[in-house]
């Protein structure tokens, strides 16, 4: 299947329409689809749901959209560095679904794979369970989960080429693969676009198969969440 190539993220992402699903990757500010985020605010959809491992923070990644008002639902792991986010929340403006770490990471990893659900430990006996099936197996309790049903997914790499191969840097490796896998729709920004043939395929981190569009990001702030330096 042919990979569509765009100039920029405003041309990638101009069909998203309101109301959609979108899974971002990155953790923190961390390998964040920067371009993409910044079309969605520029272009204005909202009523979006946003599955993230976090929130960004007030003035960049997912912030952003939360500022503008174009989130209806956040469905994260952790959203402590969100002044706006717990304003949002705490005023009923939004709504939220706290899920722990690795459940958001195994049912992104499910959708990849073609699996409807998966059955795990985490939660079991806390406010998470509520509503939930639980079963047991070997004498311990497991919670049923859904994989995620998102229609596009919003991914940044270090490079990729022309079919949609990815290599991720270090640490921004973190969600975007298993995001990558998981949507009806994956939408790459890459650090650099390189013909085919340029990437070593023993270093691609994801294969192209499950990359739709892809284009050249650019302006890129790679801001830290946290800065800690050591002391002199």
């Amino acid at each position: 299947m042919m990979k569509k190539i765009f100039d920029n993220a405003e041309q990638a992402l101009a069909d998203i329409p309101d109301g959609s699903t979108i899974m971002l990757g990155g953790f923190g500010l961390c390998g964040i689809p920067e371009n993409g985020i910044a079309a969605l605010v520029k272009k204005g959809t909202k009523e979006l749901t946003c599955i993230s491992n976090n929130a960004g923070v007030d003035d960049f990644g997912i912030g952003l959209l939360l500022k503008q008002h174009q989130v209806k639902k956040m469905i994260s792991s952790y959203v402590g560095e969100n002044a706006e986010f717990e304003r949002q929340l705490l005023s009923g403006e939004l709504e939220v679904e706290l899920i722990p770490q690795g459940t958001l990471a195994t049912r992104c990893m499910a959708a990849g794979y073609g699996m409807p659900a998966i059955f795990t430990p985490a939660g079991v006996g806390t406010e998470v369970a509520e509503g939930k099936e639980v079963r047991n197996f070997n004498g311990k309790d497991y919670l049923l989960e859904y994989a995620f049903d998102a229609d596009f997914a919003l991914v940044k790499a270090w490079k990729g080429d022309t079919q949609g191969n990815l290599i991720f840097k270090d640490t921004a490796r973190n969600f975007n693969p298993l995001m990558a896998m998981a949507a009806k729709i994956t939408i790459a920004e890459v650090e650099e676009l390189v013909p085919v043939g340029e990437l070593d395929p023993n270093q691609v981190h994801t294969a192209g198969v499950y990359v739709q569009r892809i284009f050249e990001g650019k302006n890129y702030e790679k801001r830290i969440e946290q800065l800690t330096v050591r002391k002199k």
